[in-house]
């Protein structure tokens, strides 16, 4: 395997050692130009890379290509054409022209638009996006591309990180240059995103309608043991979900996707997958194709991949951690505090610039990673709070402080670990700790968003950060760009003590679980965005409006499209939830309730028949579960009535709040009375798979 691995990697990715082999030296040296400089790619060599292209891609056993992009669903489409071209006398050729590389059409009037399409408005335009490679996946050549109407709105999730990548590398290099770096000339965002998923066999999966709809268990109570001991978090693989990783591990490595990490989680059945970091458009390419994959490959091994943010009630749900950092093209990592992070103005500038973002645009980061699913796991000790805040460690809000005390950190000695035991090897212990509570830590040398849920495109989540930091750094450049040389050193510490001043109560190293931290930030002015209807109508506020128009990431009309996208998918979601879990209640649970309780009733008759028997344990069990029918057959109906109000709601605002306010109580209320009752019937008569066998059965 060790020595297969590196021929396996990358071999269905047109990459650039590809590139260098196929094209000729001139055109090469032209796309080259293109991906480093974002400059215009002339027709003729779209031309050249795309006959190499194909011939690479049918020497792989390719017939079709295909424009793949990421629509506002939060997934990815794709149309397939084959390379025939008919010649005549039934003869064909393989053909594949630059125009067919560069430019598709596929229809824009069925994907999600928020108003900026009409159904009869169906022209829409694919473009390749030649900084993310072409790939061969099903025998068909796979062409990143974005997504644009006819008149030219963006329809996608990429076109916009683009652009936000664009804005940040504009107003980074400013900045660099002004304070003595002149040798950079663009700056990358790099993300690494770690994937968390549940894995569960696919003939239960089947048999459990909440999954199949909605992704999640609407009903179930959890068995006698669940996460409280710890045992499943790093622990030994299962031989199943072992096979499962292994091939996983190698349909990603095909397609040049870095999968380096396997574990684990903490919840039973629970999982997780980090690659290594890579350009953000790359690293949002690539963990949309993770997340077909996984779900690909379980199909193969009989299981089921579950993305879901809370699939089951009672343990830990799942998240994405969106490990984000800035990269000059020298290869400095400018979030890299080095030996003496107290001397370093560059890292110090740039460290207070994502402070001051983070806390102007709080309410955008909170609004990034807004969706049904992450509701029921912010805030629930499982995952970070609803409320956004920073964690920098000791040792950088220590140096931070001193500036504004205008007192010298010093240097702080490197602490060699000591174990106990001879046998071990030395170590020196890192100059601050981890904190998994904080929703953005700083962890070493880059920010942890860590509110993202498992489902979501971490397209969304960058571009707000992206966006936020090029408006401070832009406002830095601003402010020091009539400073002289000489006096930029003093200029740019009293810069970072005034935001430190400005921002600082967006830091908070401690327990981001308690109450006295929710507390805490409302004294502080941190808002809580509890949920998904909250937070929304951040999007349309006016500084964040102005924010993204001013860098050209959206325009305005752009930013009320997603508005109304982001509100419709909520709404959505909720109506398919309570509409299933009415058909689980009607048409399985409530019958299977029914079927149980008559046959106790018969047993009790028969007992009662007899003389000296005593029926009190099953009549009191009997009163108990026709109680708890009567009262889920009533809040059943009025789950159906406040469903429909919802939906005759014009506003798809207050259709959320109502959803939010009225519907999810009842399903809450249905719930908690269905899964009492659940305890008490036998697995023969539950209609449906419980979680013992879900959760335990790999």
């Amino acid at each position: 395997m060790e020595k297969k691995i590196p021929e396996l990697y990358g071999s269905l990715v047109f990459n650039n050692k590809i590139m260098r082999e196929k094209l000729p030296k001139d055109v090469y040296k032209a796309l080259r130009k293109t991906i480093e400089n974002n400059t215009h790619l002339e027709l003729d060599v779209a031309n050249a890379v795309a006959t190499a292209m194909k011939e690479w891609a049918i020497e792989n056993g390719a017939t079709h290509f295909t424009h793949w992009f990421q629509p506002m669903t939060g997934l990815t489409a794709e149309k397939h054409d084959s390379f025939i071209s008919p010649i005549g006398d039934g003869e064909i050729a393989m053909d594949f022209s630059g125009k067919e590389l560069v430019k598709g059409e596929p229809d824009a009037s069925s994907f999600p638009s928020g108003g900026l399409r009409a159904t009869f408005e169906a022209r829409g335009y694919t473009a390749w996006d030649p900084t993310s490679p072409a790939f061969i996946k099903d025998g068909t050549l796979y062409i990143p591309t974005a997504f644009c109407s006819y008149s030219g709105e963006a329809l996608d999730k990429k076109t916009p990180l683009l652009r936000s990548m664009e804005t940040l590398s504009n107003e980074a290099t400013k900045l660099l240059n002004l304070l003595g770096n002149t040798e950079v000339t663009s700056v990358s965002t790099t993300v690494g995103p770690e994937q968390e998923y549940f894995l569960i066999d696919k003939n239960l999966y089947k048999k459990r309608k909440d999954l199949v709809f909605t992704g999640r268990t609407l009903l179930g109570t959890m068995p006698p043991k669940g996460q409280e001991m710890d045992d499943h978090y790093f622990g030994t693989l299962k031989p199943r979900v072992s096979a499962y990783m292994h091939d996983l591990d190698e349909e990603l490595w095909k397609l040049g996707i870095p999968a380096k990490t396997k574990h684990n989680e903490v919840a039973p059945a629970q999982h997780e997958l980090a690659p290594v970091f890579e350009t953000a458009n790359v690293a949002v390419d690539h963990n949309q194709l993770t997340m077909e994959i996984m779900k690909k490959v379980a199909e193969k091994h009989g299981l089921v991949c579950l993305l879901h943010e809370k699939p089951f009630d009672g343990i830990n749900g799942s998240g994405k951690h969106n490990n984000w950092s800035m990269i000059t093209n020298t290869g400095v990592n400018l979030l890299d505090p080095g030996k003496t992070p107290a001397e370093n103005t560059q890292f110090l500038i740039f460290l207070i610039a994502v402070v001051k973002a983070v806390d102007e645009y709080a309410d955008l980061m909170r609004l990034s990673v807004a969706t049904a699913g992450n509701d029921h796991r912010l805030g629930a000790n499982e995952a970070p709070p609803a409320i956004v805040s920073m964690f920098l460690g000791d040792e950088l809000t220590a140096i931070l402080e001193s500036i504004e005390s205008d007192t010298f950190f010093g240097t702080q000695k490197r602490v060699r670990m000591e174990t106990g035991a001879a046998v071990l090897p030395h170590f020196f212990k890192d100059t601050t700790d981890r904190n998994r509570t904080s929703p953005f830590a700083f962890t070493g040398n880059k920010f942890e968003f860590r509110m993202l849920g498992s489902s979501l495109s971490v397209s969304g989540p960058n571009i707000i950060l992206n966006t936020s930091v090029a408006e401070i750094l832009s406002q830095f450049y601003e402010e020091l760009k009539n400073t002289k040389p000489e006096d930029m050193e003093a200029a740019v510490y009293e810069l970072v003590k005034r935001t430190f001043i400005e921002h600082k109560k967006i830091i908070f190293n401690g327990n981001g679980y308690t109450d006295e931290w929710v507390e805490e930030a409302k004294r502080r002015g941190l808002p809580n965005m509890r949920s998904t209807p909250d937070a929304l109508p951040c999007f349309i506020a006016e500084k964040n409006v102005k924010l993204f128009t001013k860098h050209h990431v959206f325009t305005e009309g752009e930013i009320h499209s997603r508005y109304e996208i982001l509100l419709e998918d909520y709404c959505k979601t909720l109506h398919i939830e309570a509409k299933t879990m009415k058909d689980m209640m009607c048409r399985d649970f409530l019958p299977a309730l029914s079927k149980y309780t008559t046959k106790l009733a018969r047993a009790i008759q028969t007992k009662s028949q007899l003389t000296d028997i005593p029926c009190t344990g099953e009549r009191n069990l009997l009163s108990t579960l026709s109680n708890a029918y009567d009262d889920l057959y009533t809040l059943e109906e009025k789950l159906e009535s406040q469903t429909l109000a919802a939906e005759s709601t014009d506003d798809l605002l207050e259709t959320a709040k109502y959803y939010c306010d009225l519907v999810i109580p009842y399903m809450n209320a249905i719930r908690l009375i269905a899964d009492s009752v659940e305890e008490y019937l036998p697995d023969d008569i539950l209609p449906y798979p419980n979680y013992e066998q879900l959760l335990f059965s790999l």
